[in-house]
């Protein structure tokens, strides 16, 4: 099993940092769905930006003839063009503003679909080296940034660069020399936006990891509140979270810091060149090769051009900080799945459910020792099979393979006599139904969480699984039957309960192969032959494997593999495995002491 690409988390400074690259292009391609609104926003800030250009040619004419003149009919016609213009400015900005607005929306969510899609197609080994809160803070504040990027950013740049491009040509007519002394300014401000803007790059970066590593405190937390109180931890917690915050503010402070000064030095730079701007035109002025009026609209289009060069600069900064933060999310993207349907994958037809091992050798991480070691195992379509074996003989390992969570390094699996390798992931979960120990229910209701089990389930589908899992009869007891809501994890409900709204879900499923992790091994008497008589109603007429931990359960199933350090050490019934009077037997024969000794 090839390695995977990691994704960088700010948890764990210990994990590589990946080599990924966000290029401009790739940011900015995310609009091309929207090209049509981006058009009309676009032409709307040209006009929009064309007319607020000719205010200061206004002045000019207020100054130069008004009044000179001193005549009021003409201020009165200029004055109320103004007006229109002004008028007709905030009609194109709207129309501008509105698309764009809307166009930052969908980025937002058509990244946030994109990533969640990634997510739910990455494999398990994906999720036991990233944690959920980290990911959630990549779908929640990290796509936000991007909306600013695209929409704000974009408008910005586009509105300042006709601005500057229009005032620096009205300016060349107005006068030439005037104009060549304000481009050997321009320079100057630039470089020091660059220099900036990389900076504000890697902050922002460490900042986005900062917020992510606080959300990971917070979803692991309420994620295990009842841990959290049971233990009394939660000041524990409390200051977990706090230290992380605190760890995020000294980051903020950084970027506040880098912001804080940038702001100024452009500041001065712009204005002091203003100074030395208006140093030069006064003296245009005194020599008679410029007007007042004509001083006053080049000071305007100065000004003009000295906002779109540090919006530039500042824009060059926002944009670098937003592909610092959008870099963990292309990272998510980009990850390899290390399981993955084959190029020419089949779908996986009905099948009976035989299963094969053939010489299978798997371990979660290459450079570690293999949790399985050549493994082959022959299971008929029907039987249901017994795993035993100690703590970390490789018992939950097999369970996963079955349905390709992992893929095994050598050998290979076999379902019906197809490799499992060569069909498509979803024709083979597709047919194959789990049971855990620690049942997972989500927090929707009760008629949610059974039809999970096949969608597009009939009313009289619904309660007839719900009714061979032993479900029904407690379900209709409840305040509002299949409408009441479980609460997170099934909170509601008892264990019990829980495990028979599993097994309801798992019958509507209607599985070929069938994988249980012994789920009545932690329910009292009552508990335990409900659901155990539920489970003989799953199992009829499906091959099934079972995790076995209490062995007294499991004597009436049809073989035992007996698991030791990866390898299968014993194969064989019940009775034939007793009378060997291997591991078998000594493990039951413990469990039998056990149980008598607490009597």
């Amino acid at each position: 099993m090839g390695r995977r690409r990691r994704l960088s988390a700010p948890i764990d400074n210990d994990r590589p940092e990946p080599d990924i690259q966000v290029s401009y292009w790739r940011l900015f391609s995310r609009l091309r769905p929207y090209w049509l609104r981006m058009l009309i926003a676009a032409l709307a800030l040209v006009v929009s930006t064309g007319l607020g250009l000719l205010f200061p040619l206004f002045i000019q004419q207020v100054l130069d003839t008004v009044l000179e003149l001193q005549d009021t009919t003409e201020l009165d016609r200029l004055t109320l063009g103004l007006v229109g213009i002004f008028a007709f400015q905030a009609g194109f900005r709207f129309i501008e503003g509105y698309n764009l607005a809307i166009i930052g929306e969908r980025v937002v969510i058509d990244l946030r679909e994109e990533l969640f899609e990634k997510l739910s197609l990455l494999p398990l080994g994906f999720y036991t080296e990233h944690r959920t809160g980290e990911l959630v803070s990549r779908l929640s504040s990290d796509a936000t940034t991007i909306r600013t990027v695209l929409t704000n950013n974009v408008n910005t740049l586009l509105s300042q660069t006709l601005s500057l491009v229009g005032a620096l040509v009205i300016m060349v007519f107005i006068n030439w020399r005037l104009m060549a002394f304000l481009i050997v300014l321009i320079p100057a401000l630039v470089a020091v936006g660059a220099f900036f803007g990389l900076w504000l790059r890697r902050i922002s970066t460490e900042q986005q990891d900062a917020i992510a590593a606080s959300t990971v405190v917070i979803e692991e937390s309420l994620s295990s509140i009842r841990v959290v109180k049971s233990f009394v931890r939660e000041d524990y917690e409390n200051s977990r979270y706090r230290q992380r915050l605190a760890e995020a503010f000294q980051v903020a402070m950084r970027l506040i810091r880098v912001r804080q000064t940038f702001g100024p030095i452009m500041a001065f730079l712009g204005f002091g060149s203003l100074a030395f701007f208006l140093w030069f035109g006064g003296r245009e002025v005194i020599e008679g090769r410029l007007s007042g009026g004509e001083l006053a609209a080049f000071m305007l289009y100065g000004f003009t051009v000295a906002a779109s060069i540090s919006s530039f600069v500042g824009l060059y900064a926002s944009v670098q900080e937003a592909l610092g933060a959008t870099k963990r999310i292309f990272e998510i993207i980009d990850t390899v799945p290390a399981v993955d349907d084959a190029h020419n994958a089949t779908r996986l037809p009905t099948i009976q459910g035989e299963l094969t091992f053939e010489n299978v050798s798997f371990a979660y991480d290459t450079s570690e020792n293999d949790i399985l070691q050549d493994v082959s195992l022959h299971v008929q379509q029907g039987e249901a099979l017994a795993l035993v074996g100690a703590s970390g003989a490789g018992k939950s390992t097999i369970f996963n393979l079955i349905p390709r969570f992992y893929d095994p390094q050598t050998g290979k699996i076999c379902v019906d006599g197809v490799n499992i390798r060569d069909v498509t992931q979803h024709s083979l979960r597709s047919q194959i139904g789990i049971v855990p120990q620690d049942t997972q229910l989500f927090g929707g209701s009760v008629r949610e969480n059974i039809i999970y089990g096949k969608l597009d389930a009939t009313e009289a589908e619904m309660i007839a699984a719900a009714k061979a899992a032993n479900a029904h009869d407690f379900i209709m007891e409840l305040p509002q039957q299949y409408e009441t809501v479980v609460g997170e994890r099934g909170v509601k409900l008892s264990g019990g309960q829980r495990q028979r709204v599993a097994i309801a879900r798992a019958i509507l499923k209607d599985p070929r192969i069938l994988l249980l992790d012994e789920a009545t091994s932690s329910l009292d008497s009552e508990s335990e032959g409900l659901v155990q008589d539920a489970l003989d109603h799953l199992m009829q007429g499906r091959t099934t494997l079972i995790i076995a931990h209490r062995l007294s359960t499991i004597r009436q199933v049809d073989r035992i593999a007996v698991l030791d350090q990866g390898q299968i050490v014993e194969l064989g019934n019940h009775q034939e495995l007793m009378d060997k009077d291997g591991i078998y037997a000594k493990l039951y024969n413990m469990q039998f002491r056990d149980v008598e000794m607490m009597r």
